[in-house]
């Protein structure tokens, strides 16, 4: 009976850290969506699909192989292997936002330094 008590143990969201190869695939994907001031739809599908992303996941696995024929699979498959943990939605609203503050700081800082320049 001891296999049974953790059949259906789930993971604690809070302790998942993603492998640095899965870091930089991350950072290169909120990169790019804070790049095209992207980040609020981002977030309300991220918190949306919350529920599916292992099986967003394992669908991702299923297709590499189709994938493979255009992208790189191994950034494709650590990207995967993130959204299998509990806690891969609530890291990657944490790097939007913290990516949309960065963004937003420098365009201020660009505005005011276009300002200064014209006047």
């Amino acid at each position: 009976m001891k296999w049974l008590k953790n059949a259906f143990a789930i993971e604690d969201p809070g302790a998942f850290e993603p492998t640095n190869h899965q870091k930089e695939v991350v950072e290169k994907v909120c990169r790019e969506v804070a790049r095209r001031h992207l980040v609020t739809p981002a977030l309300l599908f991220l918190e949306m699909s919350r529920p599916l992303n292992y099986i967003g996941s394992q669908a991702m696995q299923f297709f590499s192989p189709i994938v493979g024929v255009v992208l790189d699979t191994r950034g494709y498959r650590a990207f995967a292997e993130f959204l299998e943990h509990r806690g891969s939605i609530d890291y990657m609203c944490r790097r939007l936002e913290a990516l949309e503050g960065e963004c937003s700081k420098k365009e201020r800082h660009d505005a005011e330094t276009d300002s200064g320049e014209a006047g």
